[in-house]
C-alpha cells in the first residue's frame, strides 16, 4: 500500500473462524463501503487455539472477497511460509492480484507457531531455518513478478531457467512482514519489507521495535472491544476480554478513547491500523468505527 505523505491506512481482520462464507462477504463489503482501506484474512490449516472449529482457506476465500468488492485490498496476516514453495505461492500471488485488479497485499510470516507444523508434519526445521527461508521466499517471489527468466541457487531453494507468468498487475506488490523478534524477524524486515506489521502482543514495545524496522513503514495490529455510543461498556469488556484477553494489545473504549490510543501510536511512527473487533466486525461496528474514530485518527496523521 502506497501512502500519500501524512496518509494512514485502517484495515479490518477477519479470520475466517466461526462465520460462515457469507457472513465473511457482508462484513467485507460493509467495510469497503464504511471506508475501510483494506480487509485481512489468516493462513492457518487449524486455527490456533480453537482446533474444534472449522477453518476456511484464507487463499481460496480471498478472490471471493475480490469478487464481492471493487476498491478495498485484501491481504492475510499472516502468510505461512513453510506451507508452500516460493514458486507456488507467487503464482497464487500474481494470480489474485490480476483477479483483484491490483488490490493484493502480500503478508508474509516465517511460522512461529510450532505446534501447527509439528500437528500437520511441515518439516520446515528450528526457528532459525525458517527465518532464513523466508528470505530467500522474498528474493524468489520479487524474481518471479518480473516475468524474466531467471535462476536462483541458494541454501533452501534451486531454481533454473523460472519464470512467473501472469506478472502482478501492481508495478510492486507491497510486502507485509508480521511479528516482533529482534533477532529473526526484524533483520528480515529490515532487508525486504515495504511494510512491518507489529503484532498485539508487542504493541507495548513499538517505540523500542520501530528502529529496527529501517525504511519499512509501520503498521500495528490491535483487537478492539469498541464501546459505541449507547452501548453497555461493562459487556463489551467483558466480551472483549473473554475473546482476546491473552493477546496483549487489547483496546476497549469509546470513540474518543480509541482515538486517544491509536494517536498515541502514529506519534510513534505507525501509518497503518489492522483492528479485530470483538463482535466480529459487524456492519454497525465498522460503520460507527469510521464515523466517529476515523476522521480524527486520519487527522491526526495529517
Amino acid at each position: 500500500m502506497t501512502l500519500p505523505f501524512g496518509a494512514v491506512w485502517l484495515g479490518l481482520f477477519l479470520p475466517q473462524l466461526r462465520m460462515r462464507v457469507d457472513t465473511i462477504v457482508e462484513r467485507a463489503v460493509a467495510a469497503e463501503e464504511a471506508g475501510f482501506d483494506s480487509v485481512w484474512l489468516m493462513d492457518h490449516l487449524a486455527a490456533p487455539g480453537a482446533l474444534e472449529h472449522d477453518t476456511l482457506d484464507g487463499w481460496t476465500l480471498a478472490p471471493v472477497l475480490a469478487a464481492r468488492t471493487s476498491t478495498i485490498r485484501i491481504g492475510h496476516l499472516v502468510t505461512a511460509d513453510p506451507f508452500r514453495h516460493p514458486a507456488v505461492l507467487a503464482k497464487m500471488a500474481a494470480t489474485l492480484d490480476v483477479v483483484s485488479g491490483g488490490r493484493l497485499e502480500l503478508g508474509l510470516g516465517w511460522g512461529s507457531v510450532e505446534d501447527e507444523l509439528v500437528r500437520f508434519g511441515v518439516d520446515a526445521g528450528p526457528p532459525a531455518r525458517r527465518a532464513a527461508r523466508l528470505g530467500e521466499t522474498i528474493e524468489i517471489l520479487r524474481l518471479m513478478f518480473t516475468g524474466e527468466f531467471f535462476d536462483y541457487g541458494g541454501q533452501h531453494f534451486d531454481l533454473r531457467g523460472a519464470v512467473g507468468r501472469p506478472t502482478p498487475v501492481q508495478d510492486r506488490v507491497p510486502i507485509h512482514l508480521g511479528g516482533a523478534g529482534p533477532k529473526l524477524t526484524m533483520p528480515l524486515v529490515r532487508a525486504h519489507a515495504d511494510w512491518w506489521n507489529c503484532p498485539s502482543y508487542a504493541t507495548a514495545r513499538l517505540a523500542e521495535l520501530r528502529p529496527l524496522a529501517g525504511d519499512a513503514q509501520v503498521s500495528v495490529q490491535h483487537p478492539v472491544g469498541f464501546v459505541a455510543e449507547g452501548s453497555d461498556r461493562v459487556a463489551v469488556e467483558a466480551a472483549a476480554t473473554r475473546r482476546f484477553g491473552s493477546w496483549g494489545g487489547l483496546l476497549v473504549g469509546t470513540a474518543p478513547e480509541l482515538v486517544d490510543a491509536l494517536t498515541a501510536e502514529i506519534e510513534c511512527g505507525a501509518r497503518g491500523f489492522v483492528l479485530q473487533f470483538s463482535d466480529f466486525g459487524t456492519p454497525a461496528t465498522v460503520q460507527e468505527f469510521m464515523r466517529t474514530v476515523a476522521p480524527a485518527i486520519r487527522a491526526a496523521a495529517a
